[in-house]
C-alpha cells in the first residue's frame, strides 16, 4: 500500500432530494427515502490533483470513494489519435483505452475497462465488512471481479450465464476466495442477476449494488477523468457502447465535477450511446421519449441475445429510469442512442486495427462503428473535440502472450432456481 495514500473524504447524497448522509460503509440507497434514486459521492476536494502512474487507478483517488489501495490495478490511457481521426476527418479526436496495449502504458490484465469499476468497489470495503460479495456478469464484469479478489484475498461469489462461461479466462490462476455459480444454456444476464437476488438472500453474502454502488460509478467515471486531464478540457462529444448505461452515467457525473472543479470548461459533452442490434431496449425507449423501460418478452428478448454479437451489452433492466439514471443523464446533458449490427460493428473492429494498432472488443467496436457512421452523415464537427470510449481490448494479443485458465461454476442452476436449492449449494 502506498504509505502516504489517506482514505478519501466525501459524503453521499440523494441525487432525488439533495439530502446528504454520511456513508455507513456499503449505503447503496438514501435512508429514508421510497422513491427509487441513485445516490451520488460529493467529495471534500473539488479540486482534483492527480498522483502518478505508481498508485494505477489511485492515482484519481480524490474522486473515488475508497479506503484503501488494492494492488495489480491501471488507470484508463487517454492519447490523441492520428489514424483514425484522419480515417475519419476528425482534428480533435482522443481515444480512452482500457485494455491490454503495453506500449500506450495499458496494462489490464482482463483487457476490459471494468476492471475500472472492481478495483474500485473493492476498495470501498473496510476491514469490518465480513460478507461475501456477490457480483451478476454476462462476463467482462466477472472476469475483473475475479481478478481484482484473487489477487487481494477478497471473497467473492459470481453469477454468470453459462453460455458466457468462456468469458472467464485469466493469465494467473483464481485465488479459491472466488467462486462461481452459474444459470444454465438458453439463460442470459438478467437470469444472471435474478440468481445473484437469491444468493443475497443467503445469510454471509452482500450484493455489491450494480449501478446504485457509487463506488462502480465513479470507478468507471476514470475514464474520463484520464480524458478530460489529458486533453485539457471536457470533450464536446462522448462515445461508448451501453448495456446499463451505466459508464455514461458515470461520464455525466465526472462531466459536473469538473465543472464544478472549475479548469476545464463549462459544458456538458454530448452522450453518444450505442447498443448492438437486434438488442435495442435503451434506444426504444429513449426514441419513445419514455422514462420507464417500455415492454421486452423475455422469449424475445432472449433470442436478441442469442444474435448479437457484443453479449456484453445485453441488460434488459438497465439504470435508465431511475432518478439520476440514464434518462436525466441524457436530458441534461444531451446525446442520442445509436445502433450498429453484428456488420457493421464486425467492419469497425477490422477498421481500428488496421489504422490504430489493437484489437478491440465487440463492444467497444459498436462504439467505434456508430462514431463511423456519424461522422459520416456529417453529424459531428470536424473541429469538435471527440472521447471515444474504448471500453475494451488487446484481448487477442493478451491471450497468445499468456497461457489461459479457465474458471469453472461449482454448480450450474434453471433458469428460475429456488432458494431452497441456492441456500444448499452456497453451504461451503
Amino acid at each position: 500500500m502506498k504509505q502516504d495514500f489517506i482514505a478519501t473524504e466525501y459524503v453521499l447524497q440523494s441525487v432525488k432530494t439533495g439530502k446528504q448522509f454520511e456513508d455507513t460503509g456499503w449505503t447503496l440507497d438514501a435512508p429514508g427515502e421510497t422513491d427509487p434514486t441513485l445516490v451520488r459521492a460529493i467529495y471534500k476536494k473539488k479540486q482534483i490533483e492527480v498522483k502518478d502512474d505508481s498508485y494505477g487507478i489511485y492515482k484519481f483517488s480524490d474522486w473515488l470513494p475508497v479506503n484503501k489501495v488494492l494492488k495489480g490495478s491501471c488507470a484508463p490511457v487517454t492519447y490523441k489519435s492520428e489514424g483514425l481521426a484522419k480515417y475519419l476527418g476528425l482534428e480533435n479526436l482522443y481515444i480512452t483505452f482500457s485494455g491490454y496495449w503495453p506500449e500506450k502504458g495499458a496494462m489490464f490484465r482482463t483487457c476490459s475497462f471494468k476492471e475500472t469499476e472492481s478495483y474500485s468497489v473493492c476498495a470501498r470495503m473496510n476491514s469490518d465488512m465480513k460478507k461475501i460479495l456477490v457480483v451478476a456478469s454476462a462476463g467482462n464484469t466477472a472476469r475483473a471481479f475475479a481478478r481484482v479478489c484473487s489477487d487481494n484475498n477478497i471473497p467473492l461469489l459470481l453469477c454468470v450465464p453459462e453460455d458466457n462461461l468462456d468469458a472467464l479466462w485469466f493469465g494467473e490462476h483464481i485465488h479459491d476466495c472466488v467462486k462461481l455459480i452459474a444459470t444454465k444454456s438458453g439463460s442470459d444476464y438478467f437470469d444472471a442477476i435474478h440468481l445473484s437476488n437469491l444468493a443475497c438472500q443467503v445469510d454471509g453474502f452482500i450484493a455489491e449494488g450494480g449501478a446504485k454502488n457509487v463506488a462502480r460509478r465513479d470507478g468507471m467515471g476514470t475514464t474520463v477523468l484520464s480524458a478530460v486531464t489529458k486533453i485539457g478540457r471536457i470533450p464536446d462529444y462522448y462515445f461508448q457502447a451501453v448495456g446499463s448505461g451505466t459508464g455514461a452515467i458515470a461520464a455525466w457525473e465526472a462531466n459536473l465535477r469538473f465543472i464544478e472543479d472549475g479548469r476545464f470548461g463549462k459544458n456538458k459533452m454530448k452522450l453518444m450511446v450505442s447498443q448492438n442490434h437486434p438488442f435495442i431496449p435503451i434506444h426504444n425507449a429513449w426514441k419513445a421519449d419514455s422514462r420507464p423501460m417500455l415492454h421486452y418478452d423475455d422469449n424475445e428478448a432472449r433470442k436478441h441475445v442469442e444474435e448479437m454479437i457484443a453479449k456484453v451489452l445485453s441488460n434488459r433492466r438497465p439504470p435508465y429510469p431511475i432518478v439520476g439514471g440514464l434518462y436525466d443523464a441524457m436530458k441534461d446533458a444531451g446525446g442520442e442512442v445509436l445502433l450498429a449490427n453484428n456488420t457493421e460493428l464486425k467492419e469497425a473492429a477490422k477498421i481500428f486495427e488496421d489504422i490504430e494498432g489493437n484489437d478491440i472488443h465487440p463492444a467497444a467496436a459498436v462504439a467505434v462503428a456508430t462514431l463511423i457512421k456519424e461522422t459520416k452523415a456529417t453529424h459531428i464537427e470536424k473541429d469538435a473535440v471527440v472521447m471515444l470510449n474504448i471500453t475494451g481490448g488487446g484481448e487477442e494479443r493478451y491471450k497468445k502472450e499468456h497461457n489461459l485458465h479457465y474458471l469453472s461454476p461449482k454448480h450450474v442452476f434453471d433458469i428460475n432456481p429456488d432458494l431452497e436449492e441456492v441456500k444448499k449449494v452456497l453451504k461451503y
